[in-house]
């Protein structure tokens, strides 16, 4: 199943983040748990985002699930980039 690297860039609402940030982390864990996300975590330094890795049938059906996250529902996601990631290297690799 392909993987596809996401990057959540997020608004300047830190307080709102913070009060939903359990909910949208129980919905990431429970997406790990079904092996659909690999990782997942903010960006260091004061940058406001995070990278996260998931598996997917395809491009699409990945946007709509994104579309779920408690922090796009809220509106505290500006911007997702979506790349389908071909993992050559490593435990994530095809040949894994």
């Amino acid at each position: 199943m392909p993987l596809f690297a996401v990057q959540y860039v997020y608004d300047a609402r830190d307080d709102r983040r913070s009060e939903v940030r359990a909910e949208h982390r129980a919905w990431l864990g429970d997406l790990a748990d079904a092996g659909t996300v690999l990782g997942s975590g903010p960006y260091v330094g004061g940058v406001p985002g995070a990278l996260l890795v998931f598996r997917s049938d395809d491009e699409a059906a990945l946007r709509n699930l994104l579309l779920e996250d408690p922090f796009a529902r809220e509106g505290l996601v500006a911007a997702t980039e979506v790349r389908e990631w071909d993992v050559v290297i490593g435990a994530w690799s095809r040949d894994a």
